[in-house]
């Protein structure tokens, strides 16, 4: 029994090995792919080199290889740590030749509760290619904050999709931020690339007409608009602020964006956490965020009188904006309101 469990330990042990490996490999062959910091017959060059080695190593067992082996692993883990040391010294930048959606930093100014935003997006979208660019400068009073709003737009199946955070205020039209990647000029997003450092981070303050329109009614995805319950009129002044501070941070210093750890849920959730009252629990639907509205109504931050089913259908905004074929901020802001149930304060 102890030699059948002691070769069980070491095939395990070997498996364990060859999966770290394989792994490893790929990354790094992939990473080299994606940013090529060579020429690219250099930079293919560099990857058969590489999984050459890799495959060697991993075939260092075999009887031909044994000779060779403490050098392959050495070559190995040599080229490994100095492919980590480049990569994770790959600086994001400020200053590339940005794609015109994106070529504006948010920044502000407050005065008390008065909060002045420059580049605030607005812009008028005709199609994907073809839209007028409009950067504005806003006013904003935190004490006007009136409820914050979810938005899912589905643009890879079900399991995936845009996250969006709304604002509401009392005698002016709602804002939305959106972190998204910071887009160069005719370069187009990758879920892949998205785990390589291909694109750094960018957050938008848009109107609703600009950012959310563009989604429903110019690329055809699929929308959902979610009100949220039981939030402190402190909450969503801290959650804005939030939003403000993550401007100032990006401003400051370029940061990455990854499809996994860095992206337009995983943020939001993180500044979610900093300022709610409310356990937020670590969830698979974070990773998934197609079903974040799932996870909502789960922490019933969405109204209970409906089941999830029911508010999908009610949350849809398409069918209720795509038959117009045209429509003012404050038209639109309203129909993709419009049967949804007004979000409860939480108590104090």
């Amino acid at each position: 029994m102890r030699s059948v469990a002691a070769l069980c330990l070491r095939v395990g042990k070997h498996l364990l090995i060859t999966l770290l490996i394989l792994l490893c490999s790929l990354w790094l062959a992939m990473a080299v792919w994606i940013q090529q910091p060579l020429p690219l017959a250099l930079t293919i060059s560099v990857m058969v080199v590489w999984l050459t080695l890799s495959a060697l190593t991993l075939g260092s067992g075999l009887n031909k290889l044994k000779p060779y082996r403490p050098r392959l692993w050495l070559s190995y883990s040599v080229l490994f740590g100095l492919g980590l040391l480049w990569y994770f010294n790959i600086p994001a930048k400020q200053d590339r030749q940005w794609a015109p959606e994106v070529a504006q930093q948010l920044s502000y100014e407050r005065d008390g509760n008065t909060i002045t935003l420059h580049n605030v997006r607005n812009f008028n979208w005709h199609s994907e290619s073809h839209y007028d660019e409009r950067w504005e400068t806003r006013r904003y009073d935190l004490s006007q904050i009136t409820g914050v709003n979810v938005m899912t737009s589905y643009w890879m199946g079900p399991q995936i999709a845009h996250t969006l955070v709304s604002f509401d205020f009392k005698n002016q039209a709602p804002l939305v931020f959106s972190i998204e990647i910071r887009k160069e000029q005719n370069e187009q997003f990758s879920a892949i690339g998205g785990f390589f450092r291909q694109f750094e981070l960018s957050l938008i303050a848009a109107d609703e007409h600009d950012i959310v329109y563009t989604r429903s009614n110019v690329r055809g995805e699929q929308v959902y608009f979610f009100p949220i319950n039981h939030l402190s009129q402190q909450e969503m002044q801290a959650l804005f602020l939030a939003y403000l501070q993550q401007a100032d941070a990006l401003r400051a210093q370029p940061s990455w964006y990854n499809s996994l750890s860095s992206n337009c849920t995983t943020l939001v959730y993180d500044m979610a956490k900093s300022v709610s009252r409310a356990k937020l629990p670590l969830d698979y639907r974070l990773i998934a965020s197609g079903y974040l509205p799932n996870y909502l109504y789960d922490l019933k931050a969405l109204s209970p009188q409906w089941d999830m089913q029911t508010w999908y259908r009610h949350a849809h905004v398409n069918p209720r904006v795509n038959s117009y074929p045209s429509l003012s901020s404050a038209e639109y802001s309203r129909l993709i309101r419009q049967g949804l149930p007004t979000a409860l304060a939480a108590k104090p």
